[in-house]
């Protein structure tokens, strides 16, 4: 069947045009083409599949890896009018979810994440109503190499190939080549169709600045929010900095401020996501847990407060600026001592040998169930929910771990204490890599625009504007665009928000 892709976008989206990319995507799709789409965050990717599944016979099935992300992909689908669109993730009860799962063939557009999936009750109805297209969003997740591998997408292999090997569109906004081959071998990808852009935004400025005693960094945000208190998203390398910078700032200026964390539930989460996106909040202050796939176009700066530990999460993040096409600026605050707090993140992100060797003695001397493992781990005050994911992954290829049954009887435990020891130097041996090529992109006196993308791609854009500080970014010359955006209240946002703000965090330190 042919389609005017313009009269069908007009039809259900009410646009006039499709962005660079877009369309060119959507024709591979719908010709039943394996897609491996690298394109800039902030330029629609989301549209690729959500067309196509007003068009193809069968529901497209979307793998996204955030619940925010979903969240607020499908409010803002549903306000559109698009109705036959539903997330299945850990938010839903089970009667909610049993539900759905009954009724899945009335839906066109089926979010799922890569956890639930999981679960034999949802692949089950999945596979009967058999799905035209499988998306994996932030494909590069799916690399062990990518800056946000998750072993939960090393499994889409066989979802793929049990809900009958539909074709497949893969999606990510920052992988370099050899990420890019990860992704495709990975999923075995059937002759795919690459769509390649250039990640880099003109409208994007950068700037670094190296601050003298890191203390000087919250009295710079103050004086910079002073001045342009705009839609401002900054990052941090931990939680409670989060917090204490966001009471200070709430403290300091007359402006909404809040924060948002893994370690807060999954309510507040949700809440804290949606008063920034209706403009409830001005600045937000989070880890690297806020941000992905949240399409909120008007915001102008994204500061880091700290350095990330690679340069592929630094091009993810500050992406989210911008996206209106409008000028947006990247700050970076930089002192000599962030590298042991990056340090010292990379030492964390992974199970430590000393937890590992107990965790396998574990194992071998109580012959646990997977419950008792799960229990074990949870317990555990030296081991969190990504070390969790670690090693339920490790033990499930190295044997183990088979239909969430634990069997080690078989298996010679010094050997398999060896293949975590070198399992784990390898991962550290690559942060660190990563790490070194982060500190030298904020060290650098070349172009910042043209040191952060070459990785990724030979030339960068013409900027629209200013470029860097090291050309001769001009001060002067900033003028973020401020739309003044009217606040819709639909609740008492200031009673939440004395709990998400908590303004006694400063009598507390």
């Amino acid at each position: 069947m042919t389609f005017q892709f313009e009269t069908e976008l007009y039809k259900h989206f009410n646009l006039t045009s499709f962005r660079d990319g877009q369309r060119e995507v959507i024709e591979h799709v719908m010709n039943r083409k394996d897609v491996l789409a690298v394109m800039p965050t902030g330029t629609g990717k989301s549209l690729c599949y959500q067309l196509p599944s007003k068009l193809l016979p069968n529901p497209v099935v979307v793998i996204s890896p955030l619940l925010s992300l979903m969240f607020d992909q499908v409010k803002k689908l549903k306000a559109t009018g698009y109705k036959q669109v539903v997330a299945i993730n850990s938010m839903m009860d089970y009667q909610q979810r049993k539900t759905v799962l009954r009724q899945l063939q009335f839906y066109k557009l089926i979010y799922v994440s890569p956890e639930i999936f999981q679960s034999q009750e949802v692949l089950s109805a999945v596979q009967k109503v058999q799905p035209s297209l499988l998306v994996i969003d932030e494909a590069h997740c799916i690399s062990q190499w990518g800056h946000e591998f998750r072993p939960d997408y090393l499994r889409l292999k066989h979802i793929h190939e049990s809900i009958g090997k539909p074709p497949l569109l893969a999606l990510t906004a920052t992988a370099t080549p050899d990420v890019q081959k990860d992704i495709v071998d990975y999923l075995q990808m059937n002759q795919p169709v690459k769509v390649i852009f250039p990640i880099d935004k003109p409208n994007l400025s950068f700037v670094v600045e190296k601050i003298n005693h890191p203390n000087d960094k919250i009295n710079r945000l103050i004086a910079l929010l002073e001045e342009h208190p705009v839609p401002t998203m900054i990052y941090f390398s931990s939680r409670k900095a989060a917090e204490h910078t966001a009471a200070v700032l709430q403290h300091s200026l007359n402006i909404a401020v809040g924060y948002y964390h893994g370690g807060l539930s999954t309510e507040d989460r949700m809440l804290i996501q949606e008063q920034f996106m209706r403009n409830e909040l001005t600045v937000i202050c989070c880890t690297s847990a806020f941000g992905m796939g949240i399409d909120k176009p008007d915001i102008r700066q994204v500061i880091h407060y700290h350095i990330p530990t690679q340069v592929e999460s630094f091009i993810q993040e500050v992406g989210r600026g911008g996206r209106d096409g409008l000028p947006a600026l990247s700050i970076a605050f930089y002192h000599p001592s962030d590298i042991h707090v990056s340090r010292n993140l990379l030492m964390n992100e992974l199970p430590s040998l000393p937890s590992i060797k107990h965790f396998i003695q574990f194992i071998f001397t109580n012959r646990p169930s997977y419950q008792l493992v799960e229990d074990y781990i949870r317990n555990n005050e030296d081991l969190k929910e990504t070390h969790e994911r670690f090693l339920f992954y490790h033990l499930e290829k190295y044997g183990i771990l088979k239909n969430k049954k634990i069997d080690a009887s078989d298996v010679i435990k010094e050997e398999l204490f060896l293949y975590f020891e070198t399992i784990i130097k390898e991962r550290m041996d690559y942060k660190h890599e990563k790490l070194i090529e982060m500190i030298s992109l904020v060290e650098t006196d070349k172009c910042r625009r043209e040191a952060l993308f070459q990785t990724f791609q030979e030339t960068v854009q013409k900027p629209d504007k200013n470029c860097c500080n090291n050309c001769g970014f001009d001060w002067r010359k900033w003028k973020p665009v401020n739309r003044k955006l009217k606040v819709v209240q639909k609740y008492s946002w200031e009673q939440r928000l004395s709990f998400i703000m908590l303004q006694d965090v400063l009598t507390n330190e």
